[in-house]
């Protein structure tokens, strides 16, 4: 494991990390990067982590909680449309503001393409970037992604359309 290995370790989702999601997935400056575009509850969120299997075969999906070295949770990563059959997976990750540009998050994808080759034997990883979104797509390209694809109009703020980049990587 490089240095840069040791500065995260992933773990699955707990009760404690509510909070946390809460505040991610209802910050309305992350929406125009994925796929949520409406707030969800306390409720709806814990009974996501207490119903999970935390099988991505069964779920077809695993969330992962990044933590630097300190215990602190920096971060979520989520493995999504996972695919056992084309041995793919889409990746997405958040850090929370005050802990970027410190490589946690190049950590967590590189522990994740570990994870997807050594355990769930995947051919690639992909993820869909917004272009403008410039520090996702320079991390991307950093961990050996690479763009294949310009996704005309893909991703909507709730007021413009922005194109995305469908970016590779290939285990």
């Amino acid at each position: 494991m490089t240095e840069q290995g040791k500065l995260v370790k992933l773990r699955a989702i707990e009760p404690e990390d509510l909070d946390l999601l809460y505040r991610i997935e209802n910050d309305v400056r992350l929406w125009n990067v994925g796929t949520t575009n409406v707030p969800y509850s306390r409720y709806t969120l814990h009974d996501y982590v207490a119903n999970s299997s935390g099988d991505i075969y069964t779920d077809r999906q695993v969330r992962l909680m990044i933590e630097n070295m300190e215990g602190k949770v920096v971060g979520i990563a989520d493995i999504v449309n996972f695919d056992p059959r084309h041995l793919r997976a889409e990746v997405s990750i958040v850090i929370e503001e005050r802990y970027r540009r410190k490589g946690y998050a190049a950590c967590a994808l590189g522990q994740i393409a570990d994870y997807g080759l050594a355990v769930l034997h995947l051919h690639q990883l992909y993820a869909i970037v917004d272009v403008a979104n410039q520090a996702s797509v320079e991390l991307f390209a950093k961990m050996g992604y690479l763009a294949t694809e310009r996704l005309k109009d893909w991703l909507f703020d709730g007021k413009r359309y922005h194109d995305a980049l469908l970016m590779h990587f290939f285990l």
